[in-house]
C-alpha cells in the first residue's frame, strides 16, 4: 500500500519546500526562486518582484461578516504588502476568480470597487486576470509585480548576529476583531433578530476587514532616513512564525522582548475580555500585516527616529534559539504557533 502523509506534518512552508526541492532556476533572469516573501527577475537596470496569494471562502474569509468591497481591498493589500517586505514598490496586480452562480454581476462589481481603491491607493495597476466558475464559494487568486534597486531589495537571509530587530506599527488587534466578528455571528446564528453589537471595536474590527500595508515606511520613512534593512518579512502569520523564517533564512537565533512587542491599550484590553493573553495574540495571531525587519547597530539612530517603529530585539547565534524575554525577567523559548493553512475535511 502506498504511503499517505498528511499535508498537515509538513506545514505550508514545508511543504512547499517539499514540493519544489527538485526545481532549479535556468534562465539567467531568474534572480531569487521560491523562498522568500517574493520571486525576483532581472529585468535591466531595475529588478521585477513577483508575489502570489490565494484567498478561499471559509478558509481565509467568511462572507457573513465580510462586504465584498472590503474582500476586494484586502485581497489587494495583502500581495502588494509581500512586494513592500523586499523594499520593493508594487507596480500591477493581476486578479483572477473562480465563484459560484450564487454571486450576481452586482456582487462582482462590488469586490472590483474594493480592488480598485486599493490600486489607487498603492499607484497599482491591475493589468490581467481571469475568471471561471466554481462548484462553491469563490477563490480568489492575485499576483503583485513591483519594481526594485538591486543595492536596496532586502532579503529573510540578510541578518547578521547583533542587528537589532524592529517591528512596525501594532499587533494582535486583527486577530481579535475577527474574535469579535466570531462571536457576534455565532449570536446571529442562534438569535436572527439580535442586532450585532460591535461596541467601540472599530479599530480591531477594520484591522480584520481592510487592513493596510506598511507603503509609508518604504515610500517614505526608509528612502527619508536612507535606511536599508539587513532582512525584512511581512507579518502575516504572526510575530512568532514570522521570526522564526527570519531566523531559519539568516541561520541565526533570537531575543524577542515582551516590552518592545507594540500592542494598543484597547488591544490588550479586549483580549482580556475574551480571556486571552495579550502577547499571546500578538506572538500568534496573525493579519497584521505590519513589517519586522532587522537592522544592524550603526543605524540605531536612523531607527529611534522614525515613526511608528519598535525595537523589540536582537539577532544572535543560532543555539542560542529564539527566546522571548518576558517583562517579569524570565526567558522563555518562542513557539511558532501563526496560522494553520490547512486544516481536516
Amino acid at each position: 500500500m502506498s504511503k499517505r502523509t498528511d499535508v498537515n506534518e509538513l506545514g505550508e512552508f514545508g511543504l512547499i519546500e517539499h514540493l519544489t526541492k527538485d526545481f532549479g532556476l535556468k534562465n539567467p533572469s531568474s534572480f531569487k526562486g521560491i523562498g522568500d516573501d517574493a520571486a525576483i527577475i532581472r529585468n535591466g537596470d531595475k529588478l521585477t518582484v513577483i508575489s502570489t496569494d490565494i484567498l478561499a471562502e471559509g478558509i481565509h474569509f467568511d462572507l457573513m461578516y465580510t462586504p465584498l468591497k472590503h474582500l476586494g481591498y484586502k485581497s489587494v493589500v495583502v500581495n502588494v504588502s509581500d512586494i513592500y517586505a523586499m523594499n520593493a514598490i508594487p507596480k500591477q496586480v493581476t486578479v483572477s476568480l473562480a465563484f459560484s452562480n450564487r454571486f450576481s454581476v452586482e456582487a462582482l462589481e462590488e469586490f472590483y470597487q474594493g480592488v480598485k481603491a486599493a490600486c489607487d491607493f498603492h499607484n497599482v495597476d491591475l493589468v490581467g486576470g481571469d475568471t471561471t466558475s466554481s462548484l462553491k464559494g469563490i477563490f480568489i487568486s492575485i499576483t503583485a509585480i513591483g519594481e526594485g534597486e538591486k543595492e536596496k531589495l532586502t532579503y529573510r537571509n540578510g541578518a547578521k548576529e547583533g542587528d537589532i530587530l524592529c517591528v512596525t506599527g501594532d499587533l494582535g488587534a486583527a486577530f481579535l476583531g475577527l474574535q469579535v466578528l466570531e462571536r457576534e455571528k455565532q449570536i446571529y446564528l442562534s438569535s436572527p433578530g439580535v442586532q450585532p453589537d460591535l461596541g467601540s471595536n472599530e479599530y480591531i474590527i477594520g484591522r480584520q476587514l481592510k487592513p493596510e500595508a506598511r507603503k509609508d515606511m518604504i515610500t517614505d520613512f526608509f528612502p527619508k532616513a536612507n535606511l536599508i534593512p539587513t532582512s525584512m518579512i511581512d507579518i502575516s502569520d504572526g510575530l512568532a512564525s514570522e521570526l522564526f523564517h527570519l531566523c531559519k533564512s539568516s541561520g541565526l537565533g533570537a531575543i524577542l522582548e515582551e516590552s518592545g512587542v507594540p500592542i494598543r491599550p484597547d488591544v490588550e484590553e479586549q483580549a482580556i475580555n475574551f480571556k486571552l493573553d495579550p502577547i499571546t495574540c500578538a506572538l500568534s495571531g496573525g493579519e497584521d500585516y505590519e513589517l519586522l525587519f532587522t537592522v544592524t547597530p550603526s543605524d540605531l539612530d536612523k531607527v529611534k527616529y522614525l515613526p511608528d517603529i519598535y525595537i523589540c530585539g536582537e539577532m544572535v547565534k543560532a543555539e542560542e534559539g529564539i527566546k522571548l524575554h518576558t517583562k517579569g525577567g524570565n526567558i522563555h523559548p518562542l513557539k511558532a504557533q501563526g496560522w494553520v493553512h490547512f486544516g481536516n475535511d
